[in-house]
């Protein structure tokens, strides 16, 4: 197992930050540096920089990822544009993961202009269009939300680029397996994640690809401090938007996404008590403060550093890439200094012994 390291807009780092953790990344001995993406500062100029900053330190730098990207940022092309230009220059070592984001719900689509559209249907027909491109083929492919003429990517030779699939439930898993290079899992504990890999396999089954090829990949959010209780609730407010939803969702939204994923593994009540704390109006650090330490240490972990790489190699089980997603205790560079330390993969090695 690879042990990569997850940083994000949380943190507030500046582009000289970002250059130093990254090499600092490579002097600990990380493998990669991966970033979720939302409508901030572009992952992929993100993830040039830190590729070019951790070479100070490793000749041929870390591998860089981003998981994932929500596809209504972009068009096929686009991505596979992006994509192909971060594996011509990295001599091969990025990872470009790709998602729905919100497409399920209606206010999303509304934000974006789109109109209603099968997420499963959308998320088919990325991965064919753009893992086609940048394998070098002529798209010529017109499917329930992508279109594409005679369009071929102008980057020699092919730019080969891994496309990930950002995946929770058993149809997207089912989809990465049969049409992606790997699967981006997120908020995930050993069950779920050995449940994932049967429906990634079943996938690849049955479009006869072998299972072994198809990665999985996880972010593992991790926040240390010597105060315990600092701890908990930075990282419990890291787990809100998703396990809540930035709303109170109605029962159908309950069924999808992170807060299907969330009921799945067993949170169904205490999600709806949360819920209830905040229709009634309970402040959001009374919210977090009322997350249960079940739930959380369930898919991540808080607490003193010590205890850190024992509790991720535990998370990590069965996975290819174990990314510690840093969730910073205090608005400070050496509380995300803290947690990559504490979580450096020899720690995990060791106390995985």
């Amino acid at each position: 197992m690879e042990i990569g390291i997850g940083l994000d807009w949380s943190l507030n780092l500046t582009w000289d930050e970002q250059a130093e953790l990254s090499r600092e990344a490579a002097r600990l001995g990380y493998t990669s540096i991966w970033t979720p993406e939302g409508t901030g500062i572009d992952a992929f100029h993100l993830c040039s920089q830190r590729w070019a900053a951790s070479r100070d330190v490793t000749p041929e730098g870390l591998d860089t990822g981003i998981a994932v990207s929500p596809v209504m940022y972009r068009s096929p092309v686009a991505f596979a544009m992006s994509g192909g230009t971060m594996s011509q220059l990295t001599g091969g070592r990025f990872h470009m993961g790709i998602g729905t984001g919100g497409v399920y719900r209606p206010r999303t689509r509304r934000t974006m202009g789109m109109p209603r559209v099968s997420a499963l249907a959308m998320m088919r027909d990325y991965l064919i269009t753009v893992r086609g491109l940048v394998a070098g083929e002529q798209a010529d492919y017109q499917g329930d939300v992508v279109t594409l003429r005679g369009v071929k990517l102008g980057i020699e030779p092919a730019p080969r680029t891994p496309v990930y699939l950002g995946a929770l439930g058993p149809e997207m898993l089912r989809l990465s397996g049969e049409l992606a290079d790997g699967a981006c899992l997120n908020w995930c504990n050993p069950e779920q994640i050995a449940w994932s890999r049967e429906k990634i396999n079943e996938g690849a089954a049955k479009a006869g690809r072998d299972p072994a090829g198809i990665k999985m990949v996880e972010y593992i959010r991790v926040c240390v401090d010597d105060d315990v209780d600092t701890a908990k609730r930075a990282y419990a407010r890291s787990t809100m938007g998703y396990a809540l939803g930035q709303e109170v969702p109605t029962t159908k939204e309950r069924t999808l996404g992170y807060r299907g994923h969330f009921e799945r593994m067993g949170f169904t009540e205490e999600l709806a008590e949360l819920d209830r704390m905040r229709s009634a109006g309970e402040s959001r650090d009374d919210v977090a403060d009322a997350f249960s330490s079940d739930l959380l240490l369930n898919v991540g972990y808080y607490g003193q550093a010590k205890g850190a790489a024992d509790a991720f190699g535990k998370l990590a089980k069965g996975l290819d890439v174990a990314i510690v997603r840093v969730v910073a205790a205090r608005p400070t560079l050496e509380s995300t200094l803290a947690v990559m330390r504490a979580c450096r993969p020899s720690l995990v090695t060791e106390a995985s012994g």
